[in-house]
């Protein structure tokens, strides 16, 4: 099991007391991958937010390397807030171990803890704001 100061340095969890952690501990589900493998396709569903706890993935579009994410970073979290399909694929370039919490599971932190659940929604708009402003940043600088 991972100990809820691990979790604490994921952004997602920022602002969260190791309490509130450990209540929300039982919802998260370890996934286990070998390099080369898809965690998340371009175009399918997905319901799950994941935190990178070991190894390396590639943010894909259209076979088009965007980024890539390693331990402590975030993905999937695009498609549990908006609903819709997968954005992009997610592909493990090495063995990589995460932990991932389900929309119904986040449903069930509303629920129980309101004061949690906002704290998480909170910092994955402020990921998703940095997520834009580097991707922004990045485009300006091809122009030129």
């Amino acid at each position: 099991m991972v100990e809820p100061a691990r979790l604490q340095k994921y952004s997602l969890f920022g602002g969260l007391l190791e309490e509130q952690i450990r209540h929300i501990l039982p919802l998260l589900e370890t996934e286990d991958y070998g390099a080369a493998e898809d965690i998340i396709i371009e175009g399918a569903p997905n319901d799950r937010i994941r935190f990178i706890l070991e190894g390396r993935v590639a943010v894909l579009k259209n076979n088009i390397t965007l980024y890539e994410f390693g331990e402590g970073d975030t993905v999937g979290e695009m498609e549990v807030l908006d609903v819709m399909p997968s954005a992009a694929t997610i592909r493990t370039l090495v063995n990589t171990k995460v932990l991932s919490i389900s929309n119904r599971a986040l449903r069930d932190v509303y629920k129980t803890d309101i004061h949690s659940f906002s704290l998480m929604i909170m910092n994955l708009a402020r990921d998703l704001s940095r997520r834009l402003r580097h991707m922004n940043d990045r485009l300006i600088e091809k122009s030129l």
